[in-house]
């Protein structure tokens, strides 16, 4: 993130303007609307301009820019002329001061930017892009603003009235936001767009008036292979109400960005020969944090009940007498197959798939070789890549021929996606010269041939 959102409360405070052109009226109609008092400086002015200055109770300084005019204690500057080396200027002045300034469509002379505006006020929603395509964020703004009825701004007016009856009590900040959670999913909010006050004051009071301390739950998620956009729906809505995130290794830095930001995250990861917190430890902060009262997120690359070991983990809270959810995911198989261009399954090249763990037991997978070797079959392993020699001298041993196609997939669905293809006689070679890290998918038939045809990323 190379800026830093923030929101500035201007109401009688004091900005200036360098310019007295369109570009200059519309930066002032956003500070006057704010509440700024306006000043501009400038040799000529719109008239327009010039009466939204006298409305905000500010002056029009008709001059060039002078360095003079900053002895004034104004909270933002924004240059907006139509000469470079003016609105230049204007920034070194105010870096010198350390004063907030803006120089319109110039980002390197930029301290601060003015986003695209979402106005549901007292919500407003801002979009902004550093600068780097101003007409993408007005595209977005533009769609934000179909999906945010106008009548959002009531509803946070009503809630801000409500606010210290509800922290008064509700002390727990926890709780407090559970019980504004649920009253936004409730018919309350249809009343306060539809102006039905007297309603919503009922609603709320009587919510208030029920209002128990919510039971903990858990939340198994499968977070797919790692491309957010394969995220369900549920899962991305449990991700952002949930008070604890529990995620392992597999699960991708911009899934988790994706968690409510202000969720304790726990990482569990596990890695070859190290578990940073063993299975017990983790059933054991599940049941923990739940008897607490949380809403916990469990979140696990791929699906949790494909070699995630969930099954394990939710054996746990029943005996434990824990509310839970599945959010079944994409599991790797697959989320890395599709990308990689290689079909599991194919009329013409294999009528079964079978998934299997080449995760290594005292140096070697313990497998059901013979079963592997039969012809129109798929096999994917997932935790392969220490293993995978060792796998492919197995299935050579007991009759799979040598020349079978074989794929290896690294971080498969990401930006740092690898595929190496080879067969059961060169794969492990191909990989080594590679420098292929985990996680890996290993994906062994005929279809793997497939993919020089059907390859698209």
């Amino acid at each position: 993130m190379e800026i830093f959102p923030i929101s500035l409360k201007l109401q009688q405070q004091r900005g200036l303007i360098v310019g007295g052109g369109h570009i200059a009226y519309r930066k002032a109609s956003l500070l006057v609307k704010a509440g700024a008092i306006v000043d501009v400086i400038a040799p000529e002015i719109l008239p327009e301009l010039r009466q939204l200055v006298e409305q905000s109770t500010g002056q029009y300084i008709q001059a060039p820019f002078s360095e003079t005019v900053l002895a004034t204690p104004y909270r933002l500057v924004i240059a907006a002329t139509d000469q470079p080396e003016v609105n230049k200027s204007v920034f070194e002045q105010c870096e010198q001061r350390n004063l907030l300034v803006n120089s319109v469509d110039d980002i390197p002379h930029c301290r601060f930017m003015v986003p695209a505006i979402i106005d549901r006020s007292p919500l407003v929603i801002s979009v902004a892009s550093n600068g780097a395509s101003p007409v993408l964020s007005r595209q977005l703004r533009t769609q934000i603003e179909t999906i945010v009825p106008h009548g959002m701004g009531k509803l946070a007016e009503f809630s801000g009235q409500w606010r210290k009856q509800v922290k008064a009590k509700i002390v727990n900040p926890d709780e407090r936001r559970i019980f504004w959670e649920n009253l936004y999913a409730s018919p309350l909010k249809e009343q306060v767009f539809n102006d039905n006050i007297d309603v919503a004051n009922d609603l709320i009071e009587q919510a208030l008036t029920e209002w128990t301390a919510p039971k903990g739950e858990v939340y198994l998620v499968g977070a797919g292979p790692g491309d957010p956009e394969l995220l369900t729906l549920k899962a991305l809505r449990l991700m952002q109400q949930a008070d604890v995130v529990i995620y392992d290794r597999l699960v991708s830095a911009p899934i988790l960005d994706l968690c409510r930001r202000d969720a304790e995250k726990i990482y569990v990861g596990k890695a070859r020969s190290n578990h940073s917190v063993p299975q017990d430890g983790i059933n054991a902060l599940l049941v923990d944090y739940a008897q607490q009262g949380k809403r916990v997120c469990r979140l696990k690359g791929g699906d949790p009940f494909i070699f995630g070991r969930g099954g394990e983990e939710i054996q746990e809270l029943v005996e434990a007498n824990v509310t839970f959810q599945v959010v079944p995911g994409i599991t790797a198989a697959s989320g890395c197959s599709a990308y990689a261009g290689i079909p599991l399954t194919h009329r013409d090249y294999a009528q079964s798939v079978r998934f299997l763990t080449g995760h290594l037991k005292e140096g070697s997978p313990e497998l059901p070789w013979n079963e592997l070797v039969y012809e129109n079959q798929t096999l994917v392993l997932y935790m392969g890549l220490v293993g995978l020699e060792r796998i492919c001298e197995q299935l050579i041993a007991h009759g799979q021929r040598p020349s079978m196609p074989v794929a290896l997939i690294s971080k498969g669905t990401t930006p740092e996606q690898k595929v190496v293809v080879g067969t059961l006689a060169d794969i492990a070679t191909k990989v080594s010269e590679h420098q292929i890290v985990a996680p890996t998918l290993t994906i062994i038939g005929e279809v793997v041939s497939l993919r020089e045809q059907l390859k698209w990323q």
